[in-house]
């Protein structure tokens, strides 16, 4: 199957011009499309309907890519302004006055958040800004060069109108240097920045550095009320929207004077600024093509890459072994990952590899700092896992996650330091391969988060399986 992508800057869809787009799918009679993670519309299509579909967008003047991710969309938090975020200074004009000054096509990844919320993800792109909470029109600026997890906080705020041409500037600093920027795991964010010419801005320093908000993933599906309107979430468990339901939606959006439809990274879409007379009418379209509103939270927060169907039976099977055993997971999101070097966001991530030139796959469990995924740094808590125990698995350092919530420690070591104790540390059981993490304990046992593998008693035995202490293997 080929892709064809076409990005809404910042998730914000005008329904007319995607009614456009989707004019033109049904005349080409593709029935499906979806939105990816970086809120971009993505659209399957044969072989044979390429060069009608290419011709068909460019008579219209839209920009798309075939098959390729060299222009990756604008992440931005709007579509969950004045649902999910409240009290902020932030507006759409806001939003719109940066998007509206963007003048190139970024080749890099680019976040827009407001840092009070946790829906959209803050630092899954490279050049992320974070809105100030206590200085209006200034941002936080977090540099992740590209293809690695290095992270730079620059120290100066940003104001709103520059936002835009210091994007710009910045990229093309990284993208001119790529041997010292790129896919470099010691690049500097201190050399990057003496290079920049800070003349032209708008700068502030920041009284402190920007505080990452802790997840907390909401509810982001259904017919719900806000302030004296409605907003509509609309969630598809195979990823897939019809074209016939979105052309009807975005009709009745244009008939009801509803002026923008917003995509999210969770591959959603929301629809704000419904009015309590145009209630029923939505309701109606939802019933006539058989839109289901209530799906568990189990499966609502789950992160799967971009057309990927390998990671969505990955996780349809997972969701199924959690609901088997009736597990919470409110609060987390959980990523999938089947690619080296693609962008998930969880608190916890499950990650296939390949073995024997891809005949069999085994999987790794990594759970983020305090379960943030806004948190670029580690642990892990299973490796080498065969499928047949990775939901048991990952169930339990599900319990992990709500045992940490409970307790509220939180851990104020150095990243590294924090990786190296850990691996140095880790053992694993031979038989089932699961791991001893000395971070998490084994409620199974009564052992305590914090003990060494060293100081388990010596009658200590896997979890899973139940062999003894002295088969278990250093895997530092």
């Amino acid at each position: 199957m080929n892709y064809v992508k076409i990005n809404f800057l910042g998730g914000i869809i005008s329904p007319g011009d995607l009614l456009e787009i989707l004019d033109l799918l049904d005349r080409l009679y593709i029935r499906y499309v979806s939105f990816g993670l970086r809120q971009q519309l993505i659209i399957p299509v044969e072989e044979d309907l390429i060069p009608a579909l290419q011709a068909g967008l460019e008579s219209k003047g839209i920009n798309y890519e075939l098959n390729s991710e060299i222009y990756p969309n604008i992440v931005s938090s709007y579509p969950a302004e004045d649902i999910f975020i409240q009290g902020t200074w932030l507006s759409e004009g806001v939003y719109r006055d940066i998007l509206d000054g963007i003048d190139f096509s970024p080749q890099l990844k680019i976040n827009i958040s407001d840092s009070n919320q946790s829906f959209t993800p803050l630092l899954t792109g490279n050049i992320n800004w974070v809105a100030s909470v206590n200085e209006a029109h200034f941002w936080h600026l977090f540099i992740r060069f590209p293809k690695t997890n290095v992270v730079y906080p620059w120290t100066e705020l940003v104001h709103t109108q520059d936002v835009a041409s210091f994007s710009k500037s910045l990229e093309s600093l990284i993208l001119s240097d790529l041997p010292t920027f790129y896919d470099q795991e010691n690049a500097s964010g201190t050399e990057l920045m003496s290079r920049m010419n800070l003349r032209p801005y708008i700068l502030r320093r920041a009284q402190e550095q920007a505080k990452l908000p802790d997840f907390n993933l909401p509810y982001y599906e259904g017919l719900n009320r806000y302030n004296n309107r409605y907003w509509l979430g609309i969630y598809r468990r195979e990823e897939k929207f019809t074209v016939a339901f979105l052309r009807e939606a975005c009709q009745l959006c244009m008939a009801t004077k509803v002026g923008q439809m917003g995509s999210t990274p969770w591959k959603s879409l929301i629809i704000k600024g419904i009015v309590e007379s145009d209630k029923g009418a939505w309701n109606l379209l939802l019933e006539k093509h058989q839109i289901n509103m209530r799906h568990a939270a189990n499966e609502l927060n789950f992160q799967v890459e971009d057309h990927c169907p390998e990671g969505l039976a990955l996780k349809q099977y997972l969701v199924r072994h959690l609901n088997e055993e009736d597990t919470r997971t409110f609060g987390l999101s959980i990523g999938i990952k089947t690619r080296k070097k693609s962008e998930v966001f969880g608190g916890i991530v499950v990650r296939r590899r390949p073995l024997l030139f891809g005949l069999f796959h085994v999987y790794d469990i990594l759970c983020a700092n305090d379960f943030n995924p806004n948190q670029r740094t580690g642990s892990l808590y299973g490796s080498g896992l065969p499928k047949f125990i990775l939901g048991e698995q990952l169930r339990r350092a599900i319990l992990s996650f709500y045992k940490f919530r409970s307790s509220q420690v939180k851990s104020f070591m150095e990243p590294v330091v924090v990786q190296e104790e850990i691996k140095l540390s880790l053992c694993q059981c031979p038989a089932c391969l699961t791991i001893y993490n000395p971070e998490f304990g084994d409620d199974s046992q009564q052992i305590p988060a914090g003990t060494l593998f060293e100081d388990l008693p010596d009658d200590y035995v896997c979890e899973m399986c139940e062999a003894p202490k002295l088969t278990f293997v250093s895997i530092s």
